[in-house]
């Protein structure tokens, strides 16, 4: 006989990693292109928020510029699409002085009612960062999707 225990179903914000997380309120600005009244940019940056929604459709931008220059050696996101399926890209990208940006990665995701949740976890390397950067594309295809952050963790 199998031995078997049942247990309680995980949440997505139970899945954010452990760590010692940067509390970014204390350390950068925030800038964004967009956001739903409902669902401010702060919502993905602490544990328990509900994430952070564009208002409008299209390419959005979400930018953290640090007072002072961070080393980064680990960026957690988690991105979710519940209603539509669609093929989203993001940028993350990173300066030193504000001007020049060193591409990080892009990457590629299509939403559907199977995989509904991207979770993206790098560990890197990342000394005088000033800012950094992520830019969302909702929809490659050009629909009128909204961007949609449920995390945003640097450490």
């Amino acid at each position: 006989m199998m031995r078997k225990l049942i247990i309680a179903p995980v949440k997505y914000k139970d899945l954010a990693p452990t760590q010692c997380w940067f509390d970014l309120a204390d350390l950068a600005t925030v800038y964004v292109t967009s956001e739903d009244p409902g669902f401010p940019v702060e919502g993905a940056f602490v544990l328990d928020g509900l994430g952070w929604r564009a208002a409008s459709s299209g390419i959005q931008t979400v930018r953290l510029i640090f007072e002072q220059p961070q080393r980064i050696t680990r960026i957690w996101l988690l991105f979710e699409e519940t209603e539509n399926s669609r093929t989203q890209e993001f940028v993350l990208r990173w300066s030193a002085d504000g001007h020049k940006f060193h591409e990080i990665l892009r990457q590629q995701w299509n939403f559907s009612s199977e995989s509904g949740r991207e979770i993206e976890d790098y560990k890197l390397d990342l000394s005088d960062v000033t800012m950094l950067e992520l830019i969302i594309v909702p929809d490659i295809g050009g629909s009128e999707a909204k961007a949609w952050l449920g995390r945003f963790s640097v450490a």
